[in-house]
């Protein structure tokens, strides 16, 4: 469903991820990990085809997503971080709005199910400006599964709910991949990957260092130890990498400041 062959981004002189290659199945949930600047944000991004990769090659539901971009996004959707939506629009508007970019010709009977799932049945006529932003997440949410797409992605999607929000969230994701859906879910939320993620991939410097189960990462690296959380091993594995101390400074013989010139 997913395949990523060799994805690189520069910028400049900078590589924000390195050579990444993975894949994930229908009904794979993929742990995204890593620390701040590990490259994480920049390959949702390019697997949702919003940044171009420098080089490498992304495969959506069998279209290439360079070659084939317009096939290849009506099967995927991208939840970011922070919700961004038309100040002028209400909740059902979006939605509206959404179908048609996509095309969705029976909007009428799925719009329905999306805002009860959602619990946005009372916002439907409210503007952005009248929502919290966790319904406006939800509506981010709302929009994104509208089309019924085959792969999501979501970068942190529990900022910014409440704990009923949260719960519903991910059973929300659960569903989806009972389903059959491929979903990547990049978030700091050790805890919450490791309840509901089938798969893991760590990322550091934008690198792949590993790439697996939570059984195998901790026969790996906790001698098959159940008692290891992702948390644990994270740290090991990615945690603060030793700092070499600094060169002394070269020693500078002190400066000497003549002797004035003798009296007449």
């Amino acid at each position: 469903m997913l395949e990523v062959v060799g994805l690189t981004k520069t910028y400049g002189e900078f590589s924000a991820v390195k050579d990444l290659s993975f894949t994930a199945g229908p009904g794979e949930l993929l742990g995204l990990v890593g620390p701040n600047g590990a490259g994480k944000t920049t390959t949702l991004r390019c697997l949702a085809g919003i940044f171009p990769p420098t080089h490498g090659r992304i495969t959506i539901a069998g279209h290439d997503l360079l070659a084939q971009p317009v096939a290849a996004k009506r099967e995927l959707a991208y939840f970011s971080d922070e919700p961004r939506l038309f100040d002028h629009l209400t909740v059902r508007q979006h939605l509206i709005f959404t179908a048609r970019l996509y095309q969705v010709l029976d909007v009428d009977s799925r719009i329905p199910p999306l805002l009860e799932q959602l619990d946005l049945v009372d916002q439907a006529d409210q503007l952005p400006g009248e929502l919290s932003r966790g319904m406006k997440q939800k509506v981010q949410l709302a929009c994104g599964l509208l089309h019924s797409p085959r792969v999501l992605f979501f970068d942190e999607p529990l900022t910014g709910l409440d704990p009923f929000a949260i719960r519903k969230t991910k059973d929300l994701i659960r569903g989806q991949a009972a389903a059959g859906r491929t979903i990547v879910i990049s978030s700091h939320l050790l805890h919450l990957l490791e309840e509901i993620c089938t798969r893991v991939l760590i990322l550091q410097r934008g690198v792949k260092v590993v790439h697996g189960t939570l059984a195998e990462i901790r026969a790996q690296f906790a001698g098959g130890s159940a008692d290891a959380s992702l948390e644990d091993l994270f740290l090991s594995i990615a945690g603060p990498q030793p700092v070499e101390a600094p060169a002394p400074p070269p020693l500078v013989p002190p400066s000497v400041t003549p002797l004035p010139p003798p009296l007449p």
